[in-house]
């Protein structure tokens, strides 16, 4: 913790609850709308509360959608929508310069209309149904927050996040994201079919003559004050050595990676795995109460944080190994124990 903030162990632990708090209202409010998906709707909260960005996968129709627009009704977040399809162009997305003429001296000039990526909650939705060029417009703005126009960077309203919905892969008519875009995603959610009960639930909800209604439970600036307590989450060397060990497993031939991972895996994380695995964590230590982060928080969230950075070969492919299998191995075989003398 960072010791300018003068924090007592009253002023923390205060600090602690009223932001699980909030993330508890959150979710409620939330779910409101979101029948079911309890982890979906848990995992992106978490998220957003690290600064990062989250790609939704599952079939259409499950309610991908409608999450990132109830999220920013109740975060009272500016909400943007591209709706990604093969035509779009990357100027639709970022926007692009225009000649305009001044009626008072006839001159021309170069201004720039800004596309729907100026917002704050920005929702990609089926981003794998446009092609790689238009993919690659979100690179930048996913990174660094910016977006850079004819020589010109222009900086995003704070905070800004990037939830994408992608179709599964198999699907016609998808292309799959690069590795580099990949990795800008802290999270790989994987949206799944409705429960029985669920699914009753749903159709009430949507068939009635009500629909639910959510109010607002935080704004952008109390986001970014929960997004600074975050950082100041105590990690002990230990806990941040096993989350950096975990990453360093996925490397096929690595020191520390166990056989699953020599045999099927072609490309392990990258050091953002070892970043998303950190922050998530502190802020899954904090929605159980902790200013500190222990390993179990990073099992918890290994999972969505690793998924998608490991990337399998053709012989995981023949044998129907799927990668949540090679994290929960990893996770399973991995001890706890430091290895460094320090930690």
């Amino acid at each position: 913790m960072d010791p300018t903030t003068n924090s007592t162990p009253d002023n923390v632990r205060e600090r602690c609850e009223r932001f699980r708090s909030t993330f508890q209202a959150l979710k409620d409010e939330v779910q409101k709308v979101i029948v079911g998906h309890d982890a979906i709707v848990e995992g992106v909260l978490i998220a957003v509360f690290t600064g990062g960005n989250v790609l939704l996968e599952g079939v259409p129709g499950l309610g991908k959608t409608m999450l990132v627009r109830t999220l920013a009704e109740v975060m009272d977040l500016d909400f943007s929508r591209i709706q990604f399809t093969p035509d779009l162009m990357p100027a639709d997305i970022i926007g692009t310069n225009i000649v305009m003429e001044d009626p008072d001296t006839g001159r021309r000039k170069f201004e720039f209309q800004p596309g729907p990526i100026f917002a704050q909650l920005l929702l990609a939705d089926e981003i794998n149904r446009a092609t790689p060029k238009s993919q690659s417009a979100l690179l930048e703005a996913m990174q660094e927050k910016t977006v850079t126009i004819g020589g010109e960077r222009h900086q995003l309203e704070a905070p800004f996040f990037v939830l994408a919905t992608q179709n599964p892969i198999e699907q016609e008519g998808t292309y799959p994201l690069p590795e580099a875009q990949l990795d800008r995603f802290i999270f790989k959610l994987s949206v799944g079919y409705s429960k029985l009960q669920d699914l009753m639930k749903i159709v009430d909800r949507t068939t009635g003559e009500e629909t639910p209604k959510v109010e607002s439970k935080i704004d952008g600036p109390g986001i970014i004050e929960a997004q600074k307590l975050v950082r100041e989450v105590i990690i002990a060397p230990h806990v941040k050595e096993y989350a950096a060990r975990l990453v360093l497993a996925t490397h096929p031939e690595g020191e520390f990676a166990p056989e699953i991972t020599n045999r099927y895996v072609r490309c392990g994380a990258s050091p953002r795995g070892a970043q998303s695995l950190v922050l998530a964590g502190k802020v899954k230590a904090l929605t159980d109460g902790r200013f500190h982060v222990a390993p179990e928080d990073i099992d918890a969230i290994a999972r969505p944080a690793l998924r998608h950075r490991v990337l399998l070969n053709f012989e995981a492919e023949a044998d129907r190994v799927l990668q949540d299998d090679i994290v929960s191995e990893i996770v399973k075989s991995t001890r706890r124990e430091p290895v460094l003398t320090n930690a």
